[in-house]
């Protein structure tokens, strides 16, 4: 018995974008996903898949509460799923990327972008829990921000 040959037709991607309650264009998806991609080449390190999930406020604190024990609101939150490659979802309250971009004085666009690749960063094994990876992490965004042509 011979099993016919099924050819992918569709590339299957490696940055995928979902909402879950919250309602927002992001501009160029494509655009964003190169940019996301490139800064992990950057950090040497291969992208299986990103799962980017916008939500509230009050979403991302539900998941801070059951997955991590933390009742605080925060604008990220990441699961990795492999540690040879960039694998995971990071979670992201649109709410809070709103509050940050108008404290810091920054389009919601550039913020947005400062909290994905923050979320790529920590599935690509770095760390914010220390006062000096915080230093570090914050080193990365900025470089990683300096060479997004959109943001």
């Amino acid at each position: 018995m011979e099993f016919p040959i099924i050819e992918e037709t569709e590339e299957e991607q490696q940055i995928n974008f979902f909402f879950e309650d919250a309602i927002f264009t992001i501009p160029d998806e494509d655009q964003l996903s190169g940019w996301l991609l490139k800064a992990a080449q950057a950090e040497q390190r291969d992208v299986s898949e990103i799962n980017y999930i916008f939500c509230s406020d009050e979403h991302l604190r539900k998941i801070n509460i059951e997955f991590l024990d933390h009742d605080y609101y925060t604008d990220v939150i990441t699961f990795p799923y492999d540690s040879q490659h960039i694998h995971g979802d990071v979670f992201i309250s649109h709410d809070r990327v709103r509050e940050n971009a108008a404290s810091a004085g920054v389009t919601f666009e550039r913020e947005l972008s400062r909290v994905m690749v923050h979320g790529l960063l920590h599935l690509a094994g770095y760390d914010d829990k220390l006062p000096e990876d915080k230093i570090r992490m914050t080193e990365r965004e900025d470089f990683h921000l300096g060479h997004c042509t959109f943001c």
